[in-house]
């Protein structure tokens, strides 16, 4: 799960690492020490989990400034605790079910709709979007002058899902207070109230992705991840002129695929 491999550093002193610490050191290794952890409950940090989802909100530097203690006291960026994606499964079930309640979704279509946010919409949109930020950070981002630093995929995940639980909190649950009441109705406010939502939860996955990446000292031009906001501001206007509501969309979205 290391985000970072440096490839010529080590404990002993001609700068390489002894088998058993190479052993150690491994993605592999670190990977299957996170799997095992989700298993025993006990060994969770659920209470520092909550303290990141709260300073992601009021704070998301402190977040990152925190996973630079991790590298030095764990000599890994990527979190070696699964308590943070445990905490944010139960959130994004508990609003996936208040979205299938606020939509007047019976029992086997809400169960359907929380397959389909869990599976695809979480972990397979996760997935992908974690691997291309690792490509393009690897490609493009990493200076020249460290090539024997990368950020490796776990990182690049952990990253995503700083970013995505804002948004899933914005979307998935303060938006179910104001869906059937304000959002879909045919009004200008019901639109403008919708797709404001839509602009903050985007425009905080945007900023919490660059927070993520601008964290890691051997990445440089990391201030490119912010070019999005430009568009998103740009489709934000074009689509109170033209009367488009997001959110009514998505609700028929999700309607259309519990059928």
């Amino acid at each position: 799960m290391l985000p970072t491999t440096l490839v010529n550093s080590g404990s002993q002193g001609n700068g390489v690492l002894s088998p058993r610490d190479a052993a150690r050191h491994t993605a592999g290794a670190k990977r299957y020490k996170y799997l095992r952890r989700l298993f025993h409950v006990r060994q969770m940090d659920f209470e520092f989990a909550l303290w990141q989802m709260l300073y992601l909100f009021t704070s998301p530097q402190r977040v990152y400034r925190n996973f630079h203690y991790r590298k030095q006291t764990k000599d890994q960026w990527a979190r070696d605790d699964p308590a943070f994606l445990v905490l944010l499964s139960i959130w994004l079930c508990v609003s996936t079910v208040g979205f299938g309640f606020v939509l007047d979704m019976g029992f086997f279509e809400t169960i359907k709709l929380l397959l389909w946010v869990v599976f695809i919409d979480c972990v397979g949109v996760g997935l992908l979007i974690a691997t291309l930020m690792w490509f393009i950070s690897n490609k493009y981002l990493v200076k020249q002058q460290n090539r024997d630093y990368d950020v490796e995929w776990g990182y690049a995940f952990d990253v995503h899902l700083n970013a995505f639980y804002p948004l899933l909190v914005i979307l998935h649950f303060i938006q179910l207070f104001f869906i059937n009441y304000v959002i879909i109705s045919d009004s200008v406010i019901g639109y403008f109230v919708g797709n404001t939502l839509w602009l903050i939860a985007i425009g905080y996955y945007i900023y919490v992705t660059f927070l993520g990446y601008s964290a890691l000292p051997f990445l440089k031009n990391t201030a490119i991840l912010l070019y999005p906001f430009a568009l998103l501001i740009m489709l934000y206007l074009i689509s109170l002129a033209c009367g488009w509501n997001f959110t009514k969309m998505l609700c028929s979205f999700y309607k259309y695929r519990v059928k």
